[in-house]
């Protein structure tokens, strides 16, 4: 294992159906801690991806097109450095991780259902939960730096 392996952290985040917050918060921590971390994202439930949580991270120039909606039972039995929980469902929810995770939990707005609201309504508040998760993870990068 090389040294650059060897000192990177692994993060879970979790959400409800990992379809926005935790998919963005993915994207976001990859971007943002550089080769720092392994990242991982996963839900209470899988569900899909919301294309206005990838509209939302293309426009600041993350690509998570590619990313899929996983259950937390694929990362049962795997260590991680930090367990963090982006919404109170998925707090609640959430099982004890063996080693020595250490468990975060901040929570952020669901973004609305496609039809609770229009389009255009719906994607500014995607647009601001990712802009307010953004901000929490450069605190979180600043707090865990080595």
């Amino acid at each position: 294992m090389n040294q650059e392996t060897q000192n990177k952290q692994r993060v879970l985040i979790l959400c409800t159906g990992n379809s926005a917050r935790s998919q963005m918060a993915e994207g976001l921590l990859r971007n943002l801690g550089g080769k720092r971390f392994e990242v991982f994202s996963a839900g209470t439930k899988a569900s899909h991806v919301r294309p206005e949580a990838i509209q939302a991270m293309q426009e600041i120039g993350i690509d998570i097109s590619g990313h899929r909606s996983k259950c937390l039972d694929e990362y049962l039995g795997q260590e991680f450095d930090f367990v963090i929980t982006v919404c109170d469902n998925a707090n609640e929810h959430c099982p004890i991780f063996p080693g020595k995770a250490e468990r975060i939990h901040h929570s952020f707005e669901d973004p609305p259902a496609p039809d609770a609201k229009s389009p255009e309504e719906t994607i500014i508040v995607f647009r601001r939960v990712r802009d307010e998760i953004r901000n929490w993870m450069k605190n979180f990068i600043a707090a865990t730096g080595q």
